[in-house]
């Protein structure tokens, strides 16, 4: 196939543009040479590791539990149903998900509100540590 280019090309470098990864190619078909520069998105994670959770209260959250109800625990923060998973991770927080449990009995417990407990979903005081005090808190945006 034939393509024509009417106008000049305009030159898309980082320094112009709000991304911050490059990648180029130059592709060759039959006479043709075509160079091709991609920028990937700047929200895009790059990294292997597991994105870290917003912090959505410093407070640990009551909640009465009924027994062998299942429940989806809100890990990566996002949630507007605090402290449990309303599936906003999936486009803010992939590849984290609500931590899903059953409790055995009716009961009252403190769920974590900060998302850094290592007894999750339980609260362990984590929200007490000074990474968490003098962390912002997340605002919600519409």
């Amino acid at each position: 196939s034939t393509f024509h280019i009417f106008q000049k090309p305009k030159y898309v470098t980082p320094e112009n543009s709000d991304c911050f990864f490059q990648i180029k190619g130059v592709f060759t078909h039959q006479q043709s040479r075509v160079s091709l520069c991609i920028f990937l998105n700047p929200q895009v994670n790059l990294s292997t590791a597991p994105p870290e959770p917003v912090i959505p209260s410093k407070k640990p959250i009551k909640v009465e539990l009924v027994g062998g109800k299942r429940y989806s625990w809100c890990t990566c923060g996002y949630s507007r149903k605090q402290p449990f998973c309303d599936g906003t991770h999936k486009t803010r927080a992939q590849g984290m998900k609500g931590l899903r449990f059953v409790p055995e009995k009716d009961s009252t417990v403190w769920l974590c509100g900060c998302k850094h407990t290592n007894n999750p979903p339980y609260c362990d005081g984590t929200h007490k540590q000074d990474f968490i005090v003098s962390a912002p808190l997340h605002e919600y945006t519409d």
